[in-house]
């Protein structure tokens, strides 16, 4: 029985870690393994062991450092170098993915690309400033696979807090883990290298907490198409340095980028406290020179001026290059080059915007001739009901032919055309097939619609004898905006009509309960002398008459 305990022990012994001399693969990448060292506003915040794995500078260590940090360095052989990027982290795992500057050629243990078996032999490497060369050894007691089937490891072996982020590799020198906090006595923990390479920055990662608690900058995205996404999003959660900064770096690693040029353009031209006319000038220039559609770029160019002229008051001094006649160069430049219907639908949407409504006309058309569209439907309709030159029953079919697009039941993008469609029966006097629209707009929409509609419907109703309806209506046009007085004036005016006195004069007083209002006291005051309320009707007929009622003043004639 002694022996068989004799020969367990022994057994057990070569299962743990021991020092000793290791392979001359493992032994030739022991300077991949560097010391690490954060700051926080310059002050020493941390420092611990790292390692790259990959000779152009990425390495890898621990989240517990990197927290709260704005500056870190790699201290290799006696030299600094700085960390100019993180490329991903997790604070769970505790690792952090990181670039330091490009220049040279850093020794790096490669990731391995087998998979290990459980009972397999392991090198712990010595963190670089361990006076001893000599590294430890164990085995794979467990391997655990985690998020996206990256691996976990319980290894048998024993390890020190000092010994946190050091690279875990097989005989032939290639990494397959790093160590982690938390090991026991005789049993260690180390994350799978997989993990470690598998972490990126996404678009997304503009809302990671584990990365917001780092302040060193991050990388982009690792392709162009995501780094875009990344532009927008940081575009409204950055503040304006760093924004720059950010699509400054992009434009450096992705410098044939039309979109990214005009991002910047679009940048120096609203995120400045005042417009960077020339640099603006600069990048979209640059777009062109890059672009290999240079018709879309002068058709953005002039979108941009247009969107500029719509959100800047009359009489801002503007450079003439970036005022609306420049515009209209550069969308006829772009429709030269191409005809296309979004290069029509803006400059429409210019001359629309200028009141010129027969070119606006002129262009719509020329998009229902290319790409017949609901907006282009409409706008046509618009710009000849505004014209003045076409009679309601043309502009009623363009409405038409705008919903015809759409198949029924109508989705919800509909809905803005049929309202439009039921304002123009309205002010049309086709007051019966104005409400049919307007059910048809809040069918579609349920109930999301205002206190306005209701109020508007409730005309409709009126006019066509809808009394119940409007009635209706305008209850719930009050009860949605119970503070506007003007609502519960009208819906006063309804009960009147309907010698309802006792509900008109409630919704007076409620009305002249939020602030005084010439027509509700003259309405209130009329209401109250026909009730035999003489004087106190006269008394607020004659306040309305001093704020300037003319009305007020003819009824306190006729009751004199």
């Amino acid at each position: 029985m002694k022996r068989l305990g004799f020969t367990l022990g022994l057994l057990l012994l070569s299962l743990i870690v021991v020092a000793q001399e290791l392979p001359k693969a493992v032994e030739k990448v022991k300077k991949a393994v560097f010391s690490l060292v954060t700051y926080k506003d310059n002050q020493l915040l941390a420092s611990g062991n790292g390692f790259f794995i990959s000779e152009e500078g990425i390495g890898v260590a621990d989240y517990t450092l990197f927290k709260g940090a704005n500056r870190a360095v790699v201290v290799q052989d006696g030299k600094e170098y700085p960390i100019v990027e993180i490329l991903g982290a997790n604070e769970m795992y505790d690792v952090v993915k990181f670039a330091v500057q490009k220049g040279k050629k850093y020794t790096a243990i490669s990731p391995t690309k087998s998979r290990l078996k459980v009972g397999e032999r392991i090198y712990m490497l010595p963190y670089a400033t361990q006076k001893t060369s000599a590294g430890s050894t164990g085995v794979i007691h467990k391997i655990d696979s985690i998020s996206q089937g990256a691996s976990y490891y319980e290894l048998t072996m024993s390890s020190a807090e000092k010994d946190v982020n050091l690279p875990i590799v097989n005989a032939t020198g290639e990494v397959l883990a790093m160590l982690q906090k938390g090991g026991k006595e005789q049993l260690s923990y180390a994350l799978g290298i997989d993990y470690v390479q598998a972490l990126e920055i996404t678009p997304l990662s503009l809302h990671d907490v584990s990365l917001q608690k780092i302040q060193i900058e991050k990388a982009l995205p690792s392709t162009e198409e995501q780094a875009l996404v990344y532009l927008y999003l940081a575009s409204s959660q950055m503040d304006r340095t760093h924004y720059e900064e950010v699509l400054n770096k992009f434009l450096v690693r992705y410098p044939q980028s039309t979109e990214g040029y005009i991002r910047r353009a679009n940048f120096y031209l609203y995120n400045t406290p005042t417009p960077l006319w020339e640099k603006a000038e600069q990048s979209l220039n640059d777009a062109l020179r890059v672009s290999s559609e240079k018709s879309d770029v002068y058709y953005q160019w002039a979108q941009m001026i247009y969107n500029y002229s719509l959100r800047t008051p009359a009489g801002t001094e503007v450079p003439a290059q970036w005022q609306i006649a420049e515009a209209k160069n550069l969308i006829e430049k772009a429709i030269g080059m191409k005809e296309n219907a979004i290069y029509y639908q803006l400059k429409g949407d210019i001359y629309f915007a200028e009141e010129d409504y027969t070119t606006a006309t002129t262009a719509y058309e020329k998009i229902i001739k290319l790409q017949p569209s609901p907006i282009a439907y409409y706008a046509l309709a618009r710009s000849k009901e505004l014209s003045g030159a076409a009679p309601v029953a043309e502009v009623l079919a363009l409405m038409d032919s705008t919903l015809a697009q759409y198949n029924k039941p109508y989705p919800v993008e509909a809905a803005t055309y049929l309202y439009e469609r039921g304002r123009i029966k309205h002010d049309a006097a086709m007051y019966r097939e104005a409400v049919m629209d307007y059910n048809l707009f809040q069918e579609i929409t349920g109930e999301h619609v205002t206190a306005q509609f209701y109020r508007v419907r409730a005309q409709a109703e009126m006019q066509c004898r809808m009394y119940a309806q409007a009635l209706e209506d305008m209850k719930k046009a009050t009860d949605m905006a119970p503070q506007e007085v003007e609502l519960w004036i009208e819906k006063a005016g309804m009960h009147l009509r309907f010698n309802q006195r006792e509900e008109a004069k409630k919704d007076l007083t409620r009305a002249l309960s939020i602030g005084e209002q010439p027509v509700a006291q003259r309405m209130l005051g009329y209401i109250l002398v026909e009730g035999n309320e003489k004087e106190k009707g006269l008394s607020l007929l004659k306040r309305a008459a001093e704020q300037g009622d003319t009305v007020a003043t003819e009824l306190l004639e006729k009751y004199k």
